[in-house]
């Protein structure tokens, strides 16, 4: 057998703490070892390159690596070595960035632990066997979850890409919170403009099945084969007769009765509705939760909708159906809640009239919203308007994360005001300005210059709004009360309250922060843990619109490159079971995070879905017979790294 070592100095990050030409010139000592070099930069072309040089010259059947992160460089070393025919799992990779240099001071001894290390690689070198990695065939269609901006986006751009997409929103039509919006920033563009025709594309496209009022019920499968079972809720409408004519709606004898969630429950609407003007599909929607028909039987001595509908679409008589879709990957785009201020009593919301939301306010100042426009308040417009920002964020108690749009929300709202009340008085409590995105800094300078007074606070200080007769008072420390008509709280963005369940069924990780979780926040932020389901927008952090639309073509590129291919290659690391061992006491069927083992009734012994698999070795932790090992982490491979260490 013959080994090569190549250690790194990674510039200073190894080379300042460990003294790598020593630890070469004791590993070359070591048995087997054909070879011990360093490189300033292994990673780069000209360290590859040697590696590959050694190989043929020397007939290297081996190769340990001692540099960074495995986890960002061992795919590019398994290249190397298997373009010049070796099996890429006899490569073996050493930490002494992570592991050594950087949480050690002490050259000597950083040394020695390097030696140490290298020389565990090189035992277990000896026993590396050659895997097989294994092609899975790709269903080319996508799923996406979520009919917000960000899963329009990435429905639309794997469907252009020529592949079937299935596009799953939960609510009567797509839109999401965009949809609610009045303008955006820093542009002030009408959001309805920009939102609208993307929504029609959707409903056009020709690749792009459309399931609103419907949620994801099941998910099973894998990577490129995915059996996803859908929730249709019943309508209680017919969609290919109804017209969106609106002569139901107002026969409705709850009209104007019903509280519009749309509208953030600032107006009233019927038991049946459209959610707003623009909606796709622009078709009714019976609200089983309000309709005195669905809920009592019956309805006065007529049911005035049906006797209004004159194209007889609707059918009070309409059940749950569920769809099986088979898909190849899925994209998640649920997007989030806004924070509910009444949490905070100190903030006076719901208490007072005078206190609103950042969304309320969009919904009073939108032309199709509850006032058309006219924000008044109390039956009178506005004199004195108080912003109150980082409510809901940037709490230690709460949610400790920056919401990222609720600074230049604010900037945009307080314009919005000025606009509309020229002489009014504007104020914004703000504990930092994070303008950040293109064209964000020139905005802010652009409110500032509209006369609108920016009062700093510390996250720490307290503020409280308190009624009275007038209106309400904004006590702030560090600055003189304010008598204000109206203040509008910069709510932050949180986590949607089913987000635990969708991850539960898709089986995806949360952050400590609720929101989906990436594998990785750089070199994998689109990513899930689970092979072949991909994050879109606000799902999984805070951001605006771009960056949400950005992500989502992101993300649809990730998920349409296996439909391309029509195959993915899965990782040959996985478990396997010694049926012979196998007892059947299935103890390690709970503790697979990935879903990979099965029981087997019929023969009373578990399976390994190889493909699901992740190769993380809790079942062969647990397993009491022995009858669970992990390829490429045997028994003797790791003893023999044990030795290799302690023996230094």
């Amino acid at each position: 057998m013959k080994i090569g070592v190549y250690v790194c100095e990674c510039g200073i990050n190894i080379a300042a703490t460990v003294d790598v030409p020593e630890v070469v010139e004791k590993v070359k000592s070591f048995p087997n070892v054909e070879i011990c070099r360093y490189n300033k930069y292994t990673c780069s072309d000209p360290g590859q390159e040697s590696i590959r040089k050694d190989i043929k010259e020397l007939n290297l059947d081996r190769v340990v690596v001692a540099s960074c992160s495995p986890r960002m460089h061992e795919p590019t070393f398994r290249a190397v070595v298997e373009e010049t025919g070796i099996n890429p799992y006899c490569f073996e990779m050493v930490n002494i960035r992570e592991h050594v240099s950087w949480v050690h001071k002490d050259k000597e001894k950083a040394t020695e632990k390097a030696v140490a290390l290298i020389a565990g690689a090189v035992a277990r070198a000896q026993f590396l066997e050659p895997l097989e990695r294994k092609e899975v065939s790709v269903i080319p269609k996508s799923l996406v979850v979520g009919g917000g901006i960000a899963g329009i986006q990435a429905a639309l751009e794997i469907a252009t890409d020529g592949f079937q997409v299935y596009l799953v929103e939960q609510s009567p039509s797509l839109g999401g919170r965009m949809a609610q919006l009045d303008k955006t920033f820093p542009t002030l563009d009408c959001s309805a403009c920009i939102l609208t025709p993307k929504m029609v594309d959707v409903a056009r496209h020709p690749n792009i099945e459309l399931l609103t009022y419907s949620e994801i019920e099941k998910v099973d499968g894998y990577i490129g084969n995915f059996k996803v079972t859908v929730k249709k809720k019943p309508r209680y409408v017919d969609t290919d007769k109804c017209v969106g004519c609106g002569l139901c709606a107002e026969a409705c004898r709850l009209k104007g009765r019903v509280l519009n969630e749309f509208d953030e429950n600032l107006s009233k609407r019927s038991a049946i509705y459209i959610p707003f003007p623009q909606a796709v599909p622009l078709k009714y929607t019976i609200d089983s939760n309000r309709c005195n028909m669905l809920r009592f039987g019956k309805c006065g001595d007529e049911l005035l909708c049906v006797e209004a509908c004159e194209q007889n679409a609707i059918d009070f008589e309409q059940k749950e159906e569920f769809v099986e879709l088979d898909v190849g990957t899925i994209v998640v785009a649920t997007g989030y809640d806004n924070f509910d201020p009444s949490n905070e009593p100190k903030y006076g919301y719901k208490e007072n009239p005078n206190v609103i939301t950042g969304m309320e306010f969009e919904r009073l100042v939108n032309a199709a919203g509850p006032t058309e426009g006219h924000l008044e308040i109390n039956g009178k417009e506005p004199e004195n308007v108080v912003f109150i920002q980082c409510v809901g964020s940037r709490d230690k108690e709460g949610h400790e994360y920056c919401s990222r749009v609720c600074c230049m929300y604010t900037a945009k709202q307080a314009h919005m005001v000025r606009d509309k009340f020229p002489d009014a008085i504007i104020s914004v409590y703000f504990t930092d300005v994070r303008a950040f995105g293109k064209g964000f800094e020139e905005f802010y300078n652009r409110v500032l210059d509209e006369d609108i007074n920016y009062l700093r606070r510390e996250l720490d200080d307290s503020i409280e709004v308190v009624g009275n007769e007038k209106g309400v008072i904004v006590k702030a420390e560090g600055h003189p009360d304010i008598h204000a008509d109206l203040v509008v709280l910069a709510t932050g963005l949180v986590p949607k309250s089913d987000n635990k369940e969708i991850a539960r069924k898709l089986n995806i990780s949360l952050s400590g922060d609720g929101f989906f979780m990436e594998a990785h926040p750089k070199l994998r932020p689109l990513d899930t843990f689970t092979d072949g389901v991909f994050l879109a927008g606000c799902c999984q952090s805070p951001k605006d619109i771009p960056d949400a639309v950005a992500q989502a073509s992101g993300a649809a590129v990730r998920a349409a490159s296996p439909l391309a291919q029509g195959k993915v290659v899965v990782e040959a690391i996985t478990a396997i079971i010694d049926e012979d061992l196998c007892s059947g006491c299935r103890i390690c069927e709970n503790l697979c995070a990935y879903t990979a083992l099965e029981f087997v009734s019929d023969d009373k012994i578990m399976k390994i879905n190889d493909v699901l698999c992740k190769g993380c070795g809790s079942c062969a932790a647990a397993c009491p017979t022995g009858a669970i090992t992990m390829k490429h982490y045997s028994n003797k491979q790791v003893l023999a790294q044990i030795g290799g260490i302690l023996n230094q």
